[in-house]
């Protein structure tokens, strides 16, 4: 059996997303602050809620003025606007967008803090006990956590519970507003 390969990660771990089974993995059950792996699970939410019909891609979505302060990476969407929530998603998903997940966060559950809520919810479902959230972005915050098991069992159920929605996450470029964004996940561009 060969060695595993390096990888210039804390933690780890590659699964199959067909069956499940893992590949390989290091420190896989240890928690670290998730950052803006966070928004795979504000991506899954939303994705529930779509095929739930509790809301809908060409929904407009009302900016706050949280929404529109939220630091960090950002579609760049303005307060006071309605945004497409199909828009929102890709801002989401591809630019890794803060101002965007607060702005969806805002409008499923109310606040985001009712939304964060909803992810520990989702994550007791997945069966993610390694994890707990205080966010939509992944900004960090005290009792804010993930394990690389957990991202992967909630990666897994991405591919597995909305396939309609999994070929956002391979785009590579996101427009909006004029302004052109490259996608947030470097693998992308290495092969």
């Amino acid at each position: 059996m060969p060695a595993p390969p390096q990888v210039a990660a804390r933690a780890y771990m590659v699964m199959d997303a067909d069956t499940g089974k893992v590949i390989m993995s290091s420190r896989e059950g240890e928690r670290f602050p998730p950052a803006s792996l966070t928004k795979m699970m504000t991506s899954y939410i939303i994705a529930a809620e779509l095929a739930k019909g509790n809301i809908n891609k060409s929904d407009l979505v009302p900016v706050s003025v949280k929404a529109w302060r939220a630091p960090g990476s950002r579609m760049f969407i303005q307060e006071g606007t309605q945004v497409l929530l199909s828009d929102l998603m890709k801002g989401i998903i591809i630019q890794s967008g803060n101002d965007a997940s607060v702005a969806m966060a805002e409008y499923i559950a109310g606040s985001e803090a009712a939304f964060a809520d909803l992810m520990n919810q989702h994550a007791g479902l997945l069966g993610m006990q390694n994890s707990h959230f205080m966010n939509a972005t992944g900004l960090p915050a005290e009792d804010h956590y993930a394990s690389a098991e957990d991202l992967a069992l909630l990666a897994r159920a991405i591919i597995q519970d909305y396939p309609e929605h999994y070929g956002i996450y391979s785009e590579k470029y996101f427009t909006y507003n004029k302004i052109r964004q490259p996608n947030r996940n470097k693998l992308l561009w290495r092969d």
